[in-house]
């Protein structure tokens, strides 16, 4: 199955202008652009925004997005890079409109949350599936540690689904405009050790989080962390210390110990970390 929307082009009008009233573009903003295509979108925002950043890696399109405006009063406001917008180093932006490839959603997404400074919004179009985990909240069949990490950082929406016959040719998936607006300022935490543990609990989330952590694995991995911290701080570690032992106290007295990661929101796996720290735990 071909789930790469960055081979279709966006041809429905309406669609374009929802996705440009949903971004709220200002006359002084700056629009990154991801995968532009040969412009249909692009002209739209270059009528109402002060400047396009557009980002393609396809050549084809560079050229064709470049004779689109040649001549015209949007010439001036429009600035193409070319290439992979994973690898390259993003500019200063205001805005972000993008309509990605379903390989790159992920890595996309977070790429741009951790850019600074912080940009208002994004405003993508992607695969309807990847749509839902975004915003898939605790207990809903889609909820995974893709929803967790992006809610611990922004707020997503759903803003429109997008029927395949809005493209040329049609794609053989149903896509989605999501919003994500970053919290301002960020969440104090360490996103590694963060998504360590989320690691760890997503990777069998209907499971209780007690059994997640009896595997021998997980135990052994703990004890490397907890024993290089320990050493690191010069602090003693008792001879009889026994991290099952350890991590099963600590679940128990947290009350996390018959919880599922799919029944859990941001606030349970907070208060986990912290229990887990506060014990020189570490998951990084």
């Amino acid at each position: 199955m071909n789930t790469d929307l960055g081979q279709h082009l966006l041809k429905n009008p309406l669609i374009i202008q929802g996705i440009i009233q949903k971004s709220d573009i200002k006359p002084t903003d700056i629009v990154l652009e991801v995968g532009p295509g040969t412009g249909n979108l692009t002209v739209k925002i270059l009528e109402v925004a002060k400047k396009v950043i557009a980002i393609e890696f396809d050549p084809r399109m560079v050229a064709e997005l470049q004779k689109r405006v040649q001549g015209t009063p949007l010439q001036q406001k429009l600035q193409i890079i070319y290439g992979d917008v994973i690898k390259v180093d993003l500019p200063y932006f205001d805005i972000c409109v993008a309509n990605i490839p379903y390989q790159i959603s992920s890595p996309l997404v977070f790429k741009l949350l951790s850019h600074r400074p912080l940009f208002r919004c994004a405003v993508i179009l992607i695969q309807r599936e990847f749509a839902m985990r975004l915003i898939a909240k605790p207990g809903d069949a889609m909820y995974c540690r893709l929803s967790i990490n992006t809610q611990l950082l922004a707020k997503a929406t759903h803003i429109m689904k997008v029927g395949k016959n809005n493209f040329k040719p049609p794609p053989k998936v149903e896509s989605s405009v999501v919003r994500i607006t970053p919290h301002n300022p960020p969440p104090p935490i360490n996103f590694v050790e963060w998504d360590g543990l989320l690691r760890l609990c997503f990777s069998r989330k209907n499971k209780t989080v007690g059994a997640i952590f009896k595997s021998d694995a997980t135990l052994k991995m703990l004890e490397d962390n907890y024993r290089t911290l320990c050493s690191l701080n010069q602090i003693a570690v008792a001879e009889d210390f026994n991290m099952k032992q350890k991590v099963a106290e600590v679940l128990e007295e947290s009350g996390f110990a018959e919880r599922r990661s799919r029944t859990m929101d941001i606030d349970d796996f907070l208060k986990l970390l912290a229990a887990f720290n506060k014990e020189n735990i570490r998951f990084a």
